[in-house]
């Protein structure tokens, strides 16, 4: 990992932070960048127009006490990956040979949409409990890093 990687990891984590979800410990940034330029950002939380699990004041997984890594489909918020992608299509910015940062390592659903987006890198600092998502990455010839802090 360089200098660019720890830059483009920082942003993540300050994205993150706009992060509408309720769960503590459940804010996910991420920054799609090319040729050392950002194109995108993402954060999970509703789509637009739809009132944020931190605006409800509760969180729909942990009423029905589902445990991360399933069900992705209960849950009122996008992914901040799946997020950065939209906003790259709604704006017409190509993605195609990019590297995406993300706070934590991308589900096998993320995974899937960031294999038909065309980026070609993925560097993560969390992991996360779904180990089916390496396998897309990996089929697809896409590298998927882990970012370790230096402490």
């Amino acid at each position: 990992m360089d200098k660019w990687d720890h830059r483009f990891m920082q942003m993540a984590h300050l994205v993150a932070t706009w992060s509408s979800c309720y769960r503590k410990g459940r804010n996910i940034g991420a920054v799609i960048v090319k040729n050392k330029r950002v194109m995108t950002t993402g954060y999970n939380g509703a789509p637009a127009g739809i009132e944020t699990c931190k605006q409800k004041g509760r969180c729909l997984r942990d009423e029905l006490k589902i445990p991360s890594g399933t069900r992705q489909e209960l849950c009122y918020a996008i992914h901040a990956e799946q997020n950065a992608i939209i906003q790259a299509a709604k704006l017409g910015i190509s993605i195609d040979g990019a590297t995406l940062y993300c706070t934590h390592q991308p589900c096998s659903v993320c995974a899937k949409i960031i294999v038909n987006s065309g980026i070609v890198r993925v560097v993560y600092e969390n992991p996360y409990p779904d180990e089916f998502s390496a396998l897309f990455f990996k089929e697809a010839n896409i590298s998927l890093e882990h970012y370790e802090v230096d402490r």
